[in-house]
């Protein structure tokens, strides 16, 4: 099992890019969270299976209908099990 922090730049706020992010982390049973950030940027945090992420990693780079997406960055963090679920933080 695998936790990373997936942050997300450029023209993705606005876009329902979190509510994509969830529809898919929950097709692809992920747990954790997205949310939106003061930058203008949307971070994510990922629980799951190795290979499920990096599926949402791509979704990530290829973004939603109407978003831009300039860059993302993966940074790992410990897997800790904390989330029953995934959601949208406001």
């Amino acid at each position: 099992m695998r936790r990373v922090k997936v942050i997300i730049y450029g023209d993705v706020q606005g876009k329902y890019f979190r509510a994509g992010i969830k529809e898919k982390a929950l097709f692809l049973d992920l747990n954790g969270y997205v949310k939106n950030n003061d930058d203008g940027s949307v971070t994510a945090i990922l629980e799951g299976d190795d290979a499920d992420i990096e599926e949402m990693i791509e979704f990530c780079k290829e973004g939603v209908r109407g978003a831009s997406v300039d860059d993302v960055e993966v940074i790992e963090q410990d897997f800790k099990e904390e989330f029953d679920d995934f959601e949208i933080r406001y």
